[in-house]
């Protein structure tokens, strides 16, 4: 095993306890409006904006830094149109007999169905994919470490960079999803993570009036 070289740490960025309080409410802030969408405009996006989400995403922590994510960036009409017809008949074997019924009635009030025009109609689809090991060049497998959390926390990145670039996103997870490796043709040490939807909302976009639990509810400070 090659031992890592350690160099000094150059860019970090030390600043005020004042700015700090101030990022991290303007952070909030701008996260704070982020919202899921399911009605998306065909407005075409630019796709440097698209690469420079995705090198952020790539910037996340993971095991052993083996990066195990892939992801898929798909604006091909015909293609985006294939994934919505096996999605939607996923989601209506789920929808009709897979689901549980406690399951459907968390759902009952969000409205959702088996119909997903939005796999169509958003200007991309980024397919993700966690790569549970790598294949190396002489044909050998290594193994990845903690790759469904390294994986989610690369998309959690990747949602946060897109809406502070202006851009709507929904996550989009159809059961079983073995039907998009096949069609992004990913090999088979990848596995499909989900779809993230990107891109503006339609007018008139409506979404669900909701809350977020507050900062007592969902943390707890140990002193």
């Amino acid at each position: 095993m090659t031992k890592a070289t350690f160099v000094p740490l150059e860019h970090f960025e030390e600043i005020s306890q004042e700015e700090m309080k101030l990022r991290a409410q303007k952070f909030y802030q701008t996260m704070k409006r982020r919202r899921t969408v399911r009605d998306f405009s065909e407005r075409p996006v630019p796709v440097e904006i698209i690469e420079q989400a995705l090198l952020a995403a790539g910037t996340a922590p993971n095991g052993a830094n083996r990066q195990p994510w892939h992801f898929v960036v798909i604006s091909n009409p015909a293609m985006k149109r294939e994934i919505r017809e096996a999605a939607e008949q996923e989601e209506k074997a789920f929808y009709q007999q897979r689901a549980p019924k406690e399951w459907l009635e968390a759902l009952a009030c969000l409205g959702t169905d088996e119909h997903k025009p939005f796999l169509e109609t958003a200007p991309y689809l980024i397919v993700v994919f966690a790569q549970s090991y790598e294949l190396t060049g002489d044909g050998r497998k290594l193994k990845n470490y903690y790759v469904q959390e390294s994986v989610g926390i690369a998309v959690g990145f990747l949602i946060a960079a897109l809406h502070h670039a202006g851009l709507a996103t929904l996550t989009h997870t159809p059961s079983p999803m073995n039907f998009l490796n096949r069609i992004c043709g990913r090999p088979e040490n990848e596995r499909p993570y989900l779809v993230l939807v990107v891109g503006y909302p339609a007018e008139g976009a409506q979404v669900p009036l909701i809350t977020k639990k507050s900062i007592g509810e969902i943390a707890t400070f140990l002193k």
